[in-house]
């Protein structure tokens, strides 16, 4: 077995490699100089012969070690004009060559179907290094710029300088709109970033999505939402007093004509306490819109969340005993603090509680429980439940539109102030409820304002 695995031709030239040299040591020691001289030089022959026949795979392999280097797998190494020795060594490069073909094929293959997807995208995919050599970059960016090229982020700088500072503040998970001119029209960016390593290098990978039109429409429909609710508080405060100008105009016309001026005078005073009723009412509605639209930023302190529970609780204790409403308060753990601004956090309870408090006032054995604790992340969470009677599940998604209210008498902004408030908190409010058993509103704080 052994010797089947033997180059015969390498051993044949062992075999008379030693027996020219055992040959030329016995004429030595017999005194035979010539027989001796021509061992040498046979020998001599078949060291370089031997020599020569290692070289061919030594050759082989260097001319495949540099094929590598320069990446290029298409030579084909013969297996039939070599010797047997050589074809084993052939067949592998052979057999390697074709597998990093077909890596590469599959590679290209897939950077194709990546070229085709980016290009059907309509956001804006920059790709560049450490240094700011753009290294890839789809038509969409440019088209949305009318950059018909960008060898360099840099270059930004000169023709978008808005543009490159929202790119230089703009981290990842954290993505930023901004407002451009591009060719005398305004566009705005909504610019995003992720950063990744390939091959031990740094890139970073900027997306821009054109937020135009979205956001217009998104205006548009907030102001249009604004207009109807105004317009209804407005005509409701309107057309009653336009309606009692018109009748009091009525009554002196008769009283002119009848010289009943002791009943004009009543008229005319009854109108005038309807007209001051209606009117303050108007300007009530226009002090809550300038207090909802001009809402100041939190000044933030260090809050105890049990302290500010019992303050509110106390501030409506006599209102909610009068209803017959019984309020629990758990905090866990008891020291849970916030970095917040109490002034606005109370308000947002307030509004809660009234809230709840309303929805009970036909629940048999009315209550409210504020619940307050820290989650495995670290984020404070407060909670309003109640057991009364629900939010209509057609109603749910509006309850935060200001000015929207199912009560006769609501401003309809409690609700949307209190998100307002949780927004400048980097927080959010949520609300679960299901008709006839109670609903819960739940105000989340990001870790960064817990301790």
């Amino acid at each position: 077995m052994t010797f089947n695995n033997l180059d015969a031709h390498l051993l044949g030239r062992l075999v008379l490699l030693v027996a020219a040299l055992a040959g030329g040591g016995y004429a030595t020691l017999h005194h035979a100089y010539g027989l001796a001289l021509g061992a040498v030089v046979l020998l001599l022959v078949l060291v370089l012969d031997l020599a020569r026949y290692l070289a061919r795979g030594q050759q082989a392999l260097a001319d495949f070690t540099l094929a590598l280097q320069y990446r290029d797998f298409s030579r084909q190494y013969p297996l039939q004009s070599v010797p047997a020795s050589l074809r084993p060594l052939h067949e592998a490069f052979n057999q390697v060559n074709a597998t990093f073909r077909e890596l590469r094929a599959a590679q290209e293959g897939q950077f194709q179907y990546l070229q085709t997807i980016l290009a059907l995208l309509d956001t804006g995919i920059v790709s560049y290094d450490k240094a700011g050599t753009v290294v890839w970059v789809n038509e969409a960016f440019k088209q949305t710029l009318h950059l018909p090229y960008l060898n360099n982020i840099q270059a930004l700088q000169s023709r978008q300088p808005v543009l490159y500072e929202a790119i230089c503040r703009v981290t990842p998970g954290q993505p930023v709109v901004v407002k451009l001119t591009v060719d005398l029209q305004t566009v705005q960016l909504l610019v995003s970033a992720t950063q990744f390593k390939l091959r031990g290098e740094a890139f970073t990978l900027l997306a821009f999505k054109n937020v135009s039109q979205a956001l217009a429409d998104t205006e548009t429909a907030a102001w249009q939402q604004l207009l109807r609710v105004m317009t209804h508080e407005i005509m409701n405060s309107v057309a009653p007093i336009a309606s009692l100008a018109d009748s009091l105009g009525r009554h002196v016309q008769r009283a002119r004509q009848q010289d009943a001026f002791a009943e004009l005078i009543d008229d005319v005073g009854t109108g005038i306490r309807i007209i001051q009723q209606r009117s303050e009412g108007l300007l009530r509605f226009a002090q809550v819109y300038r207090d909802f639209s001009t809402l100041a930023s939190p000044q933030r302190t260090t809050l105890y969340v049990q302290e500010l529970l019992q303050a509110t609780r106390q501030l409506l204790a006599e209102q909610l005993e009068a209803q017959g409403i019984e309020v629990t308060l758990s905090v866990r753990p008891a020291h849970l603090t916030l970095h917040a601004d109490g002034h606005l956090l109370e308000q947002v309870l307030i509004n809660l509680v009234l809230n709840a408090a309303q929805a009970v006032t036909q629940t048999p054995n009315p209550h409210i429980s504020v619940v307050a604790w820290s989650d495995e992340l670290e984020r404070a969470v407060i909670e309003v439940k109640d057991n009364g009677s629900g939010i209509p599940a057609d109603v749910l998604d509006s309850i935060f539109i200001p000015f929207f209210t199912t009560r006769p008498n609501g401003s309809g902004i409690g609700l949307s102030l209190a998100k307002q408030i949780m927004q400048l908190h980097q927080g959010s409010i949520q609300v679960h409820s299901v008709a006839g058993a109670g609903s819960t509103f739940q105000l989340w704080f990001p870790p960064s304002v817990t301790f």
